[in-house]
């Protein structure tokens, strides 16, 4: 599974896209690492794009499992790309974990990608960074960027980060607060009057809804969220094959919003 900018990427670039399915336990997302394994070495495998937390299923992976991804992708010589846009949005008391501060040696094979936009809603102010500790992965990635003539730096962008993690804790901590009561309300009235299947995220703001009780194709499923709930969600399937009958709620929103919204689901999808 995936977000929709990973696939669109990888196929503009013209590489192939290897997707490795997540297992469902216990209302959480669980990497099989067998099969994870197996789809390295039966295709190929050069790159990987880990997204930590996880998006849309909101899992934050553990020390354990991070070790496990590194171990296998060092074994198989696969470079890795870590995308922790949301690192600082772990919620419900879940810790997130840098990959690159796993294990010593897994800076030398990683590329770290992260920003402040998704934590202080700046996303407009184009302030992205990534951090590469081996040299010779870094001197290949800024050659590539002059290439494509991408080396400009916005400076409205460098002072917007700089303020939000010098002087934004405060509000970061409030935000989470806020982010907790809206997520726990949409599972709690979900799970009671539905058959939605919620998985309660660990991290991000981000609700990844089952709707495959309900035996609707995906096109059932968007025209009926969005002409009989008048809802519009972020179609499961755009995230991959795993995500048909699924869709993804933005919990980022005033309660007000949250609860209309859930209001208007559970009407049109009552037990």
């Amino acid at each position: 599974m995936y977000i929709p900018p990973f696939a669109r990427t990888v196929k503009l670039n013209n590489r192939k896209l290897v997707e490795n399915a997540l297992l469902e336990k216990n209302g959480e997302f669980l990497i099989d690492f067998k099969t994870f394994e197996k789809d390295i070495v039966e295709n190929s495998v050069k790159l990987y794009i880990l997204c930590n937390p996880h998006n849309p299923g909101g899992r934050v992976w553990t020390k354990e499992e991070l070790l496990k991804i590194g171990q296998i992708c060092q074994k198989h010589n696969v470079l890795l790309v870590s995308d922790e846009i949301h690192q600082d949005l772990t919620l419900f008391g879940h810790e997130h974990h840098i990959f690159n501060k796993i294990a010593p040696y897994f800076k030398e094979f990683s590329v770290l990608l992260s920003s402040a936009t998704k934590s202080f809603n700046i996303a407009g102010v184009k302030c992205a960074y990534a951090i590469i500790e081996n040299k010779n992965l870094r001197e290949k990635y800024l050659q590539r960027r002059l290439m494509n003539n991408q080396q400009e730096i916005s400076s409205l962008g460098m002072l917007a980060t700089q303020v939000a993690y010098n002087k934004g804790a405060q509000w970061l901590s409030e935000l989470k607060e806020v982010l907790e009561k809206n997520i726990t309300y949409v599972e709690s009235e979900l799970h009671q009057k539905t058959k939605i299947k919620v998985m309660k995220p660990q991290g991000t703001y981000l609700i990844w809804l089952d709707f495959s009780d309900y035996k609707l194709n995906d096109k059932e499923l968007d025209k009926k969220l969005s002409e009989e709930a008048e809802v519009i969600l972020n179609k499961g399937a755009s995230f991959g094959q795993a995500g048909q009958a699924h869709a993804r709620l933005n919990a980022a929103a005033p309660f007000s919003l949250i609860e209309e919204a859930t209001k208007r689901l559970v009407e049109t999808f009552a037990i």
